[in-house]
Order: C-alpha cells, then sequence, then structure tokens
C-alpha cells in the first residue's frame, strides 16, 4: 500500500537515492561519489522553505515532489500571501501510471490550499505537461519569465 507523507530529514538518504536514480535516467554517466553528503548539505540549507512529500510502499521511497514556498514581502493593510513553486517530481517507473504521481500533486496542492498560496507554478517537462493539465494547471499568464542568455 502506497503512503504518501511529509518528508524530514531522517529521510534525506532516501530523498537523495530517488534524486540519484531520477538524474541517472536522463544522464546514465553522472556518477558522483560526493553527492549523497551534498545533497544533505543542500536539504538543511532548504529545508526552512522546502517542503517535500514522499510516497513509500512498504517503507521504501518510490517517488517525491516538493514545493518551495516563497513569502511576499509584507505592505500595509492585508497580509499579501505566499505562493509556492512545484518541483522535482519525480515516480520510480515500476509506480507510474498508479497514481502516485496524482497523490502526490493532491497532497501538495491540498497543502496550498489549506495554507492560502496565492498560486502554485511550475516548469513541466514536455511529458509531464499533460499530466499538470489535469491537475489543474494551465498556462501562466500573470508571471513574465526570463531565460539565461546563450554563451
Amino acid at each position: 500500500m502506497i503512503i504518501i507523507r511529509l518528508a524530514s530529514a531522517a529521510d534525506v538518504p532516501a530523498l537523495a537515492e530517488l534524486r540519484r536514480v531520477s538524474t541517472f535516467e536522463h544522464f546514465p554517466e553522472r556518477d558522483d561519489e560526493d553527492f549523497a553528503e551534498r545533497f544533505a548539505s543542500w536539504y538543511e540549507r532548504e529545508s526552512s522553505r522546502r517542503m517535500t512529500w514522499l510516497a513509500e510502499d512498504d517503507g521504501t521511497a518510490v517517488a517525491m515532489m516538493n514545493v518551495v514556498v516563497f513569502e511576499r514581502m509584507p505592505r500595509p493593510g492585508p497580509d499579501p500571501g505566499r505562493w509556492g513553486y512545484l518541483a522535482n517530481a519525480y515516480v520510480r517507473p515500476a509506480y507510474r501510471n498508479q497514481g502516485v504521481g496524482t497523490r502526490l500533486v493532491e497532497a501538495v496542492l491540498s497543502y496550498a490550499d489549506a495554507v492560502g498560496f496565492a498560486r502554485v507554478v511550475l516548469s513541466p517537462s514536455q511529458r509531464s505537461i499533460p499530466f499538470y493539465r489535469r491537475a489543474g494547471f494551465g498556462p501562466a499568464d500573470a508571471l513574465l519569465s526570463r531565460e539565461r542568455p546563450a554563451g
């Protein structure tokens, strides 16, 4: 049975392994013996503003998804709110097309709704666009983006 839950510092090795496996799907030659240590340092730095959901099957990590929380600058009057950036979604191949990703995005969006995020944005891969559209995402007409210049 798949369990979806918030990850904690104790889950860092499992999250690092999911990140390693997801990278190897696209870049099999990218081995990095210091990766686990770098990941743990990154997680510690990011944990105050990033929440990660983990999917487990009988205690084994099979998928993850996180959201970076952006606090808007305060101003006089009503609270200007927060928004989230959904990132680093990954489901192990054996668990794809079984609703695991859907349950993860539902957990993220439930959290976002409960705490009153103004919006949740993401930068999907071409392959994931239909998945996120089914979850209610659409074009970000209210945002502008600048890509890094080539060269």
